[in-house]
């Protein structure tokens, strides 16, 4: 089998004119950023979309994830591929891959094998740019801060007590903790801060959730970068910055339309943080696309129990989205790893390590009904994958009432993916979705979050200390009590402990802090520890990746 780079760069794209027109975007609303990548103007909404119809919202997400791998992008891009094999009108919206993950351990995220989106390496690397406007943003408010109290601390900043950090697309330890400040007093006030990855960034959390221009704009000049010496919030808009950063942020907020391998739409747009933050692409590309297509597919990051739990209480309660089908991704390997066997021992059969790991799987199939969306799951093939284990995952499901589907999409492309199709296209049109948020914005913080811990971690409650406790009333007491919860905790586990597999539950969730993202609207919850400055493996990515004699980038993957 090629590698993902080489089947990418054998692909035969189409000018990105001719994937616009496929779906009614006319030129006048198109920007082109060379031949095969594009911007839309989000003016075609009010212009030409308004008055259409909505297609199907499908989301995809997965069991917990493995060293194994899962494969949702890569699902996702299939799906897609498969809907129109099978004659449906379908577009796919994913999130924006960070430079951080690419030269780390993780890699791009542009799907894999025969379902990717292109250009490949474009994607993985500096796209059209909106990462760099979006750090550019961040780090513009931060200069702001630093250069409002050098100068006259009006609004009396508690240096202290800020909490706007910096940052930069880049995996890099060495900025997690720094003091800023120093040489004399020419160059600010000395004070301990740090770097953040730029998809940690508020700024990115903002980006995915704003409405429209307006709605960016208002949610920036909402941001508390830290308090005063009174413990009062200080907001971005007491700084002026607000006008600014939306400028910056002006043409990164138009959605960028690109294609599958099989010249299908695709918005990749923006890229939140699947722990820190709620891991989604941009709402107006989701809207957008809903307008433009009869089904989209979107994901959330890492598992059901992180992602679409985000995804529902989080994008869709503050954008009005109601997803009609959920497809969950798991593999026989994933499921061998849950049920016990090492990651050196997956290459061989193993039946009952796969019935063992579906606790896992059942877990996530039955949060996901908790939020009245139907779902399928989706088994992505692997060519050391046998028929008796595919037979056990079907067995399971079928005892559980839910569709199994075997996708081969990753070999084949969306022909692989066609029997899936037919089924989630099946469930979306059903109308039997009944989709309802978790918990209400009414209760307390503290409620919310134990409610998400007991009924979609499996916990049996949630602890923390008085300082904790007193950081949940502080934010109430501050006017923020109706926000959802955005927990971050690791994606491996169904618990706080990654090591934890399968489907643990009657533990406890530690809360180690709470932090605040008003602009984004959602109080974030930290359980363990949570990085936001990931940092290099032994053997980066980065020492595989080079420009070969014909100028062609290669190590990509």
């Amino acid at each position: 089998m090629k590698t993902d780079i080489e089947i990418a760069r054998e692909a035969k794209p189409k000018r990105i004119e001719e994937i616009a027109s496929s779906v009614g975007i006319s030129d006048e609303y198109l920007e082109h950023y060379g031949k095969f990548k594009g911007k839309v103007n989000l003016s075609i909404n009010d212009e030409k979309l308004n008055d259409q119809d909505n297609g199907k919202l499908i989301l995809v997400t997965a069991i917990s994830p493995t060293p194994a791998g899962e494969g949702k992008t890569t699902t996702s891009v299939g799906l897609v591929d498969g809907l129109s094999h099978i004659g449906k009108k379908a577009m796919i919206c994913l999130r924006e891959p960070s430079l951080g993950p690419c030269f780390g351990m993780k890699g791009g995220a542009a799907g894999g094998g025969y379902a990717q989106v292109i250009p490949m390496t474009d994607i993985n690397l500096h796209f059209t740019g909106d990462f760099h406007a979006i750090g550019a943003a961040h780090n513009l408010l931060s200069a702001l801060v630093d250069n409002h109290i050098h100068w006259s601390n009006d609004l009396d900043i508690d240096p202290r007590r800020i909490t706007w950090k910096r940052v930069v697309d880049m995996n890099d330890r060495s900025l997690r903790e720094i003091t800023c400040g120093l040489g004399g007093t020419g160059n600010g006030i000395p004070r301990q801060s740090g770097f953040d990855i730029t998809v940690a960034s508020e700024i990115m959390a903002v980006f995915c959730l704003a409405s429209d221009a307006d709605d960016l704009k208002k949610r920036i000049g909402n941001i508390v970068i830290g308090y005063s010496r009174s413990n009062e919030p200080i907001r971005a808009k007491q700084l002026k910055a607000d006008g600014a950063l939306s400028a910056l942020l002006q043409d990164a907020f138009q959605p960028n339309l690109v294609q599958t391998l099989e010249n299908n739409p695709a918005f990749i747009h923006g890229g939140p943080f699947a722990n820190i933050a709620h891991g989604c692409n941009s709402v107006v590309a989701t809207k957008t696309a809903l307008k433009l297509a009869d089904y989209v597919v979107t994901e959330a990051g890492f598992g059901a129990d992180l992602g679409a739990e985000k995804f529902f209480d989080i994008k869709c309660r503050k954008s009005g989205l109601k997803p009609d089908a959920v497809v969950l991704v798991a593999t026989t390997k994933a499921l061998k790893m849950h049920g016990g066997v090492k990651k050196e021992d997956l290459g061989s059969e193993n039946v009952d390590a796969v019935i063992g790991g579906c606790k896992n799987l059942e877990r996530h199939v039955k949060n996901i009904r908790k939020f009245g969306v139907p779902v399928i799951v989706g088994i992505n093939d692997y060519i050391t994958d046998t028929e008796n284990e595919h037979a056990a995952i079907i067995d399971f499901c079928k005892k559980m009432g839910v569709a199994c589907k075997i996708s081969s999409h990753w070999e084949k492309g969306g022909e692989g993916a066609a029997d899936l199709a037919k089924e989630v296209a099946k469930l979306a049109d059903s109308g039997t979705s009944e989709f309802k948020t978790l918990y209400d914005d009414q209760m307390s913080l503290w409620d919310k979050t134990e409610y998400v811990a007991q009924n979609i971690y499996g916990a049996s409650e949630i602890i923390a200390d008085k300082k904790v406790r007193n950081q949940f009333k502080k934010l109430e007491d501050d006017g923020f009590g109706d926000y959802p919860i955005c927990m971050a905790k690791t994606q491996y586990s169904f618990s706080t402990d990654p090591l934890l597999m399968g489907a643990p539950s009657g533990h406890d969730v530690p809360i180690k802090e709470v932090r605040l993202s008003a602009g984004a609207e959602f109080i974030v919850v930290v359980c363990g520890d949570i990085m936001t400055m990931p940092g290099l493996p032994r053997i980066p990515a980065a020492e595989n990746i080079d420009v070969d004699e014909n100028g062609l980038i290669q190590g990509l993957f």
